[in-house]
């Protein structure tokens, strides 16, 4: 076990097993029986809680914490995996109570997790999983291996996303939905199947988008999604608003979806324009 000679010193348990080949920055505070296994890097002022398992080549960046009885870098749940590859989780991120987080599933495959994310207990990210900055995974939510998650998105309780599923940036999937297409970012879905309901016009709000960057967001996704037959079609939607980045991403979403996007709900095309209002 090595630690920094700069800053404050790590402080372990008596009763923690940390192997003598991982690395504990300054600063990093262990709690009771958590196994700390070879190959593991933990940056500065990291807690981890009684009875959590960190293993692997697994780095956690700095001012993270792991809560209790969490299992982090475990092997990828695949059949035959001989070789996992590696977990990286960036800083200032809060893992709770029984989260569970894979390696990548082959020698070089990698699982990644940005900057300031939240997965609440019972939570789990699977094996090529890559998470962005600020997304919420609420209890009990389930991303299958390769997901690919935007910055700021939010997975509702026992919400569970399909393996290879892209949910774009600022999309909020609704609890208990079962995600098996791609989510457009800034939209809202829920369901089983999940079906898109407008614009995530909470959460624009609250990540502070004006109201008129609101209704032109919600304007596209209607486009895109046909949810109201009479707005513009997109090749005048890319004439009128191609040079509008918010417009350019959703574009950008479209043309890279591997597996096809969440339908549209059924809503009256009232009900439709409904996220626009301020």
């Amino acid at each position: 076990m090595t630690s920094a000679a700069a800053g404050r010193p790590s402080v372990v348990d008596p009763r923690a097993v940390v192997d003598g080949r991982a690395e504990l920055g300054p600063g990093v505070e262990i709690g009771p029986f958590a196994v700390i296994g070879a190959g593991v890097r933990l940056a500065g002022a990291c807690r981890v809680g009684p009875h959590a398992v960190i293993e692997g080549s697994t780095t956690v960046g700095p001012r993270t914490r792991i809560g209790a009885h969490a299992v982090v870098g475990g092997w990828p749940q695949l059949r035959g995996a001989l070789l996992p590859g590696r977990l990286v989780i960036g800083a200032d991120n809060d893992l709770r109570e029984h989260v569970t987080v894979h390696r990548g599933g082959s020698a070089d495959g990698e699982t990644l997790l940005g900057d300031g994310n939240l997965l609440m207990a019972y939570s789990h990210v699977g094996h090529d999983a890559r998470l962005g900055d600020g997304c919420e995974l609420a209890n009990g939510a389930q991303l299958g291996g390769h997901c690919v998650l935007g910055d700021n998105v939010t997975i509702g309780g026992l919400a569970a996303v399909h393996q290879h599923v892209q949910v774009g940036a600022l999309a909020m999937v609704g609890g208990g939905s079962m995600v098996t297409q791609d989510v457009l970012p800034f939209s809202l879905v829920c369901g089983d199947r999940a079906r898109c309901y407008g614009s995530n016009a909470v959460g624009l709000r609250r990540h502070g988008f004006s109201a008129e960057r609101r209704r032109r967001i919600a304007a596209a996704l209607r486009v895109l999604l046909r949810l109201d037959p009479r707005v513009l079609s997109v090749e005048r939607l890319l004439a009128e608003h191609g040079d509008d980045a918010d417009v350019a991403l959703l574009l950008a979403f479209v043309r890279h979806s591997r597996r096809g996007l969440c339908r549209a709900a059924h809503l009256r095309p009232s009900a439709c324009a409904a996220d626009e209002v301020s």
